[in-house]
């Protein structure tokens, strides 16, 4: 069973101590919303990697040289 880490700062006392059911499912909660954040934010930098050849692709077909892309976009 997880357990927290409890200090009492009046008396220095620690102690561990089992999870309540609504601090599980509180836990386990945050961690599917940090799951479901990383992978939005996963998508959102490979849609940024893709339209960013793209653009560079597109430089290139209009006759700029590398060194003339890499001037204007980095």
């Amino acid at each position: 069973m997880p357990t927290k880490h409890v200090v009492d700062c009046s008396t220095g006392i620690q102690t561990d101590v089992e999870l309540t059911a609504e601090e599980i499912t509180a836990m386990e909660a945050d961690q599917v919303a940090r799951e479901a954040e990383q992978a939005a934010e996963a998508v959102v930098a490979a849609k940024a990697a893709t339209d960013a050849a793209a653009g560079k692709a597109k430089l290139k077909e209009l006759g700029l040289s590398d060194d003339q892309i890499a001037a204007l976009v980095g």
